[in-house]
């Protein structure tokens, strides 16, 4: 018996050691959603003001600190697990799905009804929705883009940034087609592909979703081949010689399984909003014509050493980001494009540490008051 109780405790130690590593599995369906109704622009083949729908995750809503997590693509407001699992006893997060992806709806016109502005927009609402007036937008691929645009438009609601992998692009020079960049970042090619032809681009995607996720959701370990992202003329024919790719390494087949449904709802049509000449041009069109390039609050940059997409650090060194955020912390860490998946723990412990720097707890419903900088 003696035995059996030294037994039972040393496995409960373990079991309250593993749960301390984060290593309780995430299942995304048992976080219920809200749905903000929102006012959205359709601008063809007429402009008018159209109802959407926006779902999105809403967590410890009593804390006096609100995290606005902001996905790209093709992500869902799942991808951002590990640090809702880190940061949902400490912070209120507010987590939702874009326009147009997963039960989020969409005004129908995905190419020029899916600027940095319209999404920004969509946050907005949501947090009005949510009754929050303030909070601290962390984004990933485009959303690090709306979280930095969200910041430079709506500095009265946004309180920081947290970007990561994409630097901010201020607006104050010329504005560049994507066909422009190949030269130097050949594997933008697949965004020049997704802009001349969106319906064959779509019909690929949608082919087998399950094939399309696997293919874009890689690691350093498990990687792409080397030609992926690199094609005008498709986006899944460098893995035409791979007859299954294997899961997502940082999924758990129920995540695995859940991003495929929610990608079933809608397919993949109005997520190709963000790489349309006509939303880029408009996004630049609407900061360049203002003319606050600068943001002010602070920004924590968080680039991955080895993203097959680009050197992120060399992109927003050539961009001149650093000049236009004054209150900048830079941080680079190992892994490639999904580095919030890959490597969590890193991730996590980089932006804690910074948003116990740079804030204090402030009134209730508030993105939080900054210290001393």
């Amino acid at each position: 018996m003696l035995f059996v109780h030294w037994l039972l405790i040393f496995t409960y130690l373990g079991l309250v050691r593993a749960r301390g590593n984060s290593v309780t599995p995430f299942s995304p369906s048992k976080y219920p959603k809200k749905t903000a109704h929102c006012d959205a622009t359709r601008r063809a083949p007429v402009e008018e003001v159209v109802a959407i729908q926006l779902k999105y995750v809403d967590i410890n809503p009593d804390s006096s600190t609100t995290l606005i997590m902001v996905h790209g693509w093709p992500s869902l407001w799942s991808t951002w697990s590990n640090q809702i699992q880190e940061f949902q006893e400490d912070y209120h997060l507010i987590v939702p799905d874009l326009r147009g992806f997963g039960e989020s709806t969409h005004p129908g016109d995905s190419k020029s009804s899916g600027t940095m502005g319209d999404m920004v927009g969509d946050l907005v609402c949501i947090l009005e929705h949510a009754n929050v007036s303030s909070a601290i937008c962390i984004g990933h691929d485009w959303g690090s883009s709306i979280c930095y645009e969200a910041a430079r438009s709506r500095p009265d609601i946004f309180a920081g940034v947290v970007g990561g992998v994409v630097p901010y692009i201020p607006s104050s020079g010329p504005f560049i087609p994507v066909k422009h960049l190949l030269s130097r970042f050949p594997a933008f090619a697949y965004q020049l592909f997704f802009d001349s032809q969106p319906d064959t681009a779509v019909a690929e995607l949608d082919k087998d979703i399950r094939r399309t996720v696997r293919a874009v959701l890689r690691t350093i370990k498990s990687h792409p081949p080397a030609a992926f992202l690199k094609d005008k003329d498709s986006f899944l024919a460098a893995w035409n010689e791979v007859e299954e790719i294997p899961p997502v390494t940082f999924f758990t087949p129920e995540e695995e399984d859940y991003f495929v449904e929610q990608y079933s709802i809608q397919g993949f049509k109005h997520t190709l909003q963000f790489y349309t000449t006509e939303n880029r041009y408009q996004a630049w069109k609407h900061a360049h014509s203002q003319g606050n390039y600068t943001i002010s609050q602070p920004a924590l940059a968080i680039y991955p050493k080895e993203d097959p997409v680009a050197d992120w650090l060399v992109v927003a060194t050539v961009l001149k980001s650093a000049d236009y955020l004054p209150n900048l912390t830079t941080e680079v860490l190992p892994g490639a494009h999904w580095v919030q998946l890959e490597y969590p723990k890193e991730f996590n412990a980089v932006v804690r540490e910074w948003l116990q720097k740079t804030y204090k707890q402030g009134d209730n419903n508030n993105g939080g008051s900054r210290d001393e900088l």
